[in-house]
């Protein structure tokens, strides 16, 4: 953060008043900047090579695709001057492209993981003596139906926010997950309507998770 506000600080400031002060073959403005970048490319280069953590996997990401481009590069003093220099990315594609399969697979198990804790909370659920919860006048669970729901939306938001592509990508293996989860849902829910009639909320269990359903249509 301090690196990207010193950088375009600076640069606002060669853009406005430095700039002028030399003739245009000496090309004052490139050579600032090529040089800003050069060094920011440098440290993102050494951050993405070391350990990183999962969030700060994604928030070197969301600098690379975000941030840099189009906050710090569009900003209105300085995009017309950067437009001529074309610095490229902050990172080699190679090595972004290592970053987002990261991030993807961490975020992929991720929601696997708390889908599945959530149907086991939910499996527990079925199993006290107690009435579902309702909503709107209705048996509905709000766990399972709210929460997944929300887990998956949340989690392609974040990474449509990286990028277009790896929100895609993310889209398209969490397609994945939901069937999956659905199925074990359905086996656990055929189980308790099988086992479990005698449960003194039977009934009312079987309404809040045919009621789920049209939430997760």
């Amino acid at each position: 953060l301090h690196m990207g506000k010193t950088m375009k600080e600076d640069l606002t400031v060669v853009a406005k008043y430095i700039n002028k002060l030399y003739p245009p073959e000496f090309n004052v403005f490139s050579i600032y900047a090529e040089l800003y970048h050069n060094y920011f490319a440098s440290q993102a280069k050494k951050n993405a090579e070391s350990h990183l953590e999962d969030k700060d996997i994604y928030l070197l990401l969301s600098w690379v695709h975000n941030f840099y481009p189009k906050e710090m590069r569009k900003d209105h003093a300085l995009a017309m001057e950067l437009d001529k220099v074309k610095l490229g990315s902050l990172l080699p594609s190679s090595l972004s492209k290592e970053l987002e399969n990261k991030y993807l697979d961490s975020e992929e198990v991720t929601v696997k993981n708390s889908l599945s804790r959530c149907l086991d909370k939910e499996i527990q659920r079925w199993k006290e003596d107690k009435e579902p919860e309702k909503l709107n006048g209705h048996f509905q669970s709000e766990l399972l139906g709210i929460f997944v729901i929300q887990s998956i939306y949340s989690s392609q938001k974040r990474a449509e926010d990286i990028s277009k592509a790896v929100g895609e990508e993310l889209s398209r293996r969490l397609l994945r997950e939901l069937p999956a989860f659905l199925r074990s849902y359905r086996d656990a829910f055929e189980d308790f309507k099988e086992k479990s009639k005698k449960h003194r909320y039977y009934k009312p269990i079987m309404i809040a998770n045919i009621n789920n359903c049209w939430n997760f249509r």
